[in-house]
């Protein structure tokens, strides 16, 4: 309870702390914002300000950085309007509609008050016309003698049947001048009062129910599927001449959507037909029918907000409709099954045609790589897995022996310069990773959309996830990994083959080196847009030099270098233990060695101890073998040798056991054991010297095992130098010895002893070494 108790307070006491770290934080950052905040903020002076004391490189640093964020910003910019356009073009539609709802009101509102207005005129002026009557009679005159109407009266007589035949007869531009000339005739009658109220009133009445009709079989022409082209966009701009333009707009894209929807009934996809053809045949249908809809809204609407709004809105639901479509008859099955190729090439060919229509300011592209990225994703996730189980499958029955690429073993479909491109290019791998690498090669024959859809990152982790589980198989390939196996260590449960001789053990690093230096990135190249940035003083580059200039790709290399290194720490591993311990799991190497010597008698015969005698035979036999498996990349086998040597030194180095036993122990080391500790260890810099692959941390660590074993023998009481010879008989020793356990044996003059330490000591010649050591 107390501890409870405890941890609460210190949660409380960090809570409380991260708090007032916050604030300080918030009132800073709100400290250095009121400078900007300033209306008298000038940015040169302040730019200047900070600059001033600013060096060349730091000026350079910031100036990257704020390019940077540039980038970052124009970069969230994008995603909020794409995440925001179509709520956006939403609103403008309601409001679109809004409008012209708020028109039509003010309209019929406009038109009841000029027939009220008209009417109250109307009953004012029968009245005056009943006074006017009578008295004309009382002077005897008759009604009918008053006057005759005039021609207007008579025409405006005459209009509405004029008019219904012009509408029956379906003269759309007769009948649009003939009601524009009322319109006119009606505002100059208005305003010179030349009509009676009545006349007035039955002349509007009559343009407004024409023009009503008129509307109406504007309509209904283009509902109807027959309706096409010019006598379309007749009929629509007739009806936005009426002052419906809203209704218009709508009508010309739902003609064009029921037009490319009869045309759809003759497509019939099948489960057995190949989905590119289908994906094209429907891309030609909904596209073109976006992109006539798009020229005719703008030759009879112009750029005005609320149509092209209405346009872009209806252009996304057709596109997004089509997607759907595609996924459902082409994308699902190619998906389901890791068709890439056939996946790909849908999308391709969907983003062709969708890509035409940007020229007319609708990009649309973007709708379609979001509705196809999953089923994309898909297919690559079942491509990615098919390659890691063929190769599985193969490891399974390896026999783990490099060959040149088989002729006849090429992934169908694969075009003639990928396979120009893997025959410029001879190398030796087993019969797992060429295929391996087969079909990795043909894989990224098929990821050109991927780049547009941007899973160029997700295609790279997914195949480095399936080399890094290769690489796995040829771990668990070594002998030694079948016991971290079996203690709960394994990195996987797939059947593997053994590879059991040191041959077949380097062959394995032969597979993962020359996948993750060589063809690997080689092929992911066609990830990269590389060819624009590759200059003609280029040309003479290597292609894997071209490639790792790209800062993603040169991560993604290292990834799979990363890889490599963990086969190639589990091969030396193994290989040190093996090295280093007996089956019974007792020590080869032991201070009992070196402790022991100073009690025998008889003449010694100086010569490396076994164990390092086995270290620099084995180092030897890999040399032979990588010599011929690495031709071209040798500089990989001297890196294995070196790591294999540090391997076995780093563990003596580190034996904690064996330090205190020379350091610690019953009986001190002396100066026999010294002579032949020292004369080991300078036999594995000569030899390592001698293959070329002593590293510096090799020499460093070789010389501190030395000094630290001279330190111990300085403990007794007597100097090191002292006991030992000068540093070229031991440069003797072990050239004899790197000769004679090569098979070369040397010819021993017999004036010279090599056997007796004292023919050539003297405590005047020391090394630095030793000199290190005693100090």
């Amino acid at each position: 309870m107390a501890s409870i108790k405890t941890s609460r307070s210190r949660s409380l006491h960090s809570a409380a702390a991260a708090k007032a770290n916050l604030k300080d934080v918030a009132a800073k950052f709100d400290e250095n914002l009121n400078v900007f905040k300033s209306d008298n903020f000038d940015a040169d002076t302040y730019v200047q300000s900070k600059c001033h004391s600013l060096n060349e490189k730091e000026i350079r640093q910031l100036c990257s950085y704020l390019v940077d964020l540039k980038r970052a910003s124009a970069e969230e910019m994008r995603r909020s309007v794409y995440a925001n356009y179509t709520a956006f073009i939403r609103t403008s539609k309601e409001i679109s509609d809004l409008e012209g709802e708020l028109s039509l009101m003010r309209n019929l509102l406009s038109t009841q008050a000029t027939m009220v207005h008209s009417l109250a005129e109307g009953v004012h002026m029968e009245s005056v016309s009943a006074t006017v009557s009578d008295h004309s009679t009382e002077n005897g005159l008759s009604g009918d003698e008053v006057r005759e109407p005039s021609d207007i009266e008579k025409w405006s007589t005459e209009f509405p049947d004029f008019l219904d035949v012009l509408l029956a007869e379906r003269r759309i531009d007769e009948a649009l001048a003939c009601l524009d000339e009322g319109e006119s005739l009606l505002s100059e009658a208005k305003e010179k009062k030349t009509f009676t109220p009545p006349l007035l009133l039955s002349l509007q009445t009559t343009i407004i129910q024409r023009r009503q009709k008129l509307a109406d079989q504007l309509a209904e022409a283009a509902c109807q599927p027959s309706t096409r082209g010019t006598e379309l966009r007749t009929a629509i701009s007739a009806l936005k001449k009426l002052g419906d333009g809203p209704r218009a707009h709508s009508l010309l894209l739902n003609a064009h959507y029921k037009r490319y929807q009869y045309n759809m009934q003759s497509l019939r996809p099948s489960s057995t037909s190949y989905g590119g053809a289908y994906t094209a045949a429907l891309s030609q249908l909904v596209f073109s029918a976006i992109a006539q809809a798009a020229n005719d809204s703008l030759a009879i609407f112009g750029k005005e907000t609320a149509y092209t709004s209405e346009l872009v809105v209806w252009a996304t639901k057709q596109t997004e409709a089509f997607a759907l479509l595609v996924k459902r008859h082409a994308l699902a099955s190619s998906a389901a099954a890791g068709g890439l190729r056939s996946a790909a090439e849908c999308v391709q060919i969907a983003l062709g045609h969708c890509s035409l229509l940007e020229a007319r300011g609708l990009a649309l592209c973007p709708i379609l790589l979001k509705l196809f990225r999953p089923s994309v994703e898909q297919a690559l996730d079942a491509n990615l897995k098919r390659i890691e189980e063929s190769t599985a499958a193969l490891a399974a029955a390896d026999n783990w022996e490099l060959t040149y690429p088989p002729t006849s073993a090429r992934m169908p479909g694969r075009t003639s310069a990928a396979i120009g491109g893997a025959m410029a290019h001879q190398y030796k791998l087993s019969s797992s990773a060429h295929r391996f690498n087969l079909m990795v090669q043909d894989f990224f024959e098929d990821v050109g959309p991927l780049l547009s859809m941007q899973l160029g990152n997700q295609t790279l982790d997914g195949l480095y996830q399936v080399f890094n589980s290769y690489v796995n198989m040829l771990i668990q390939a070594l002998p030694g990994s079948m016991e971290e196996e079996a203690n709960g260590e394994g990195s996987g449960n797939k059947i593997v083959r053994m590879a059991e001789t040191e041959a077949q053990q380097i062959a394995l690093l032969a597979n993962a080196s020359l996948l993750a230096d060589e063809l690997l990135p080689r092929a992911a190249m066609k990830l990269a847009p590389l060819n624009q940035a590759i200059h003609k003083d280029d040309s003479r580059r290597r292609p894997v030099d071209r490639q790792n200039r790209n800062p993603e790709q040169r991560e993604w290399k290292r990834r799979l270098v990363n890889s490599v290194d963990c086969l190639k720490d589990s091969f030396c591993r193994q290989h040190a233990l093996e090295l280093i311990f007996t089956e019974e799991g007792d020590s080869h190497l032991t201070a009992d060695m070196y402790l022991n010597m100073d009690g025998k008698l008889g003449e010694m015969e100086w010569f490396p101890s076994p164990i390092f005698q086995e270290l620099f035979m084995k180092l030897n036999r890999m040399a032979g073998i990588a010599a011929d498996m690495f031709v071209g990349r040798e500089r990989f086998a001297t890196l294995l040798l070196m790591r294999l040597t540090e391997t076995v030194v780093l563990w003596l180095s580190e034996d904690q056991t064996f330090w205190d036993d020379i350091e610690e122990g019953p009986r001190a080391l002396g100066p026999l054991g010294l002579q032949q500790f020292y004369l080991d260890v300078k036999f594995v810099m000569c030899f390592a010297s001698y293959g070329r692959y002593l590293s510096r941390n090799l020499h460093r660590v070789l010389n501190d095992i030395i000094s630290k074993a001279m330190t111990s023998f300085g403990t007794t009481g007597m100097d090191p130098n002292s006991v030992l010879p000068e540093d070229d008989w031991f440069n003797e020793i072990c050239q004899d010895a790197i000769e004679r356990l090569s098979g070369k044996p040397k010819l021993v003059n017999g004036e010279r002893d090599l056997n007796s330490p004292t023919a050539s000591v003297s405590a005047q010649s020391i090394s630095s070494v030793r000199s290190h050591g005693s100090s």
